[in-house]
């Protein structure tokens, strides 16, 4: 098993910056890659970001390409979520997620962390 425990959430005003953490713990050599993930009140679920765990490549929603930046430090064990010119819109609570290579589906979630951009 992965646990995943994510950090770094809070209030921040419009325009400003946050960096999330997802620190990695247990069988950290199944993962495959790490996702970030976010919900807002009244939203479903929506996919962020995603990386690949050894060689690092990336994807993003396409509406967030450009202000958000994610990343990961294999020796910690650690992945990144770089999100700069926050909007409002962006409120929502962050989960990290990872998956092993034989999955198709995430295997283990974070708790999340909750990020509330002000106006």
């Amino acid at each position: 098993q992965v646990q995943l425990v994510e950090s770094g959430g809070g209030l921040v005003q419009a325009g400003g910056s946050l960096r999330l953490s997802c620190a990695a713990s247990g069988r950290t050599s199944s993962i495959f890659a790490m996702g970030w993930f976010r919900q807002a009140p009244g939203k479903e679920r929506d996919f962020v970001a995603v990386i690949n765990w050894s060689g690092g490549g990336t994807n993003y929603a396409d509406a967030l390409k450009g202000r958000f930046t994610i990343s990961r430090d294999n020796a910690k064990n650690t992945g990144y979520l770089q999100m700069n010119s926050l909007k409002p819109e962006d409120t929502a609570v962050y989960s990290c997620a990872v998956r092993s290579r034989a999955s198709f589906t995430y295997d283990y979630w974070g708790q999340g962390t909750q990020v509330t951009v002000s106006s």
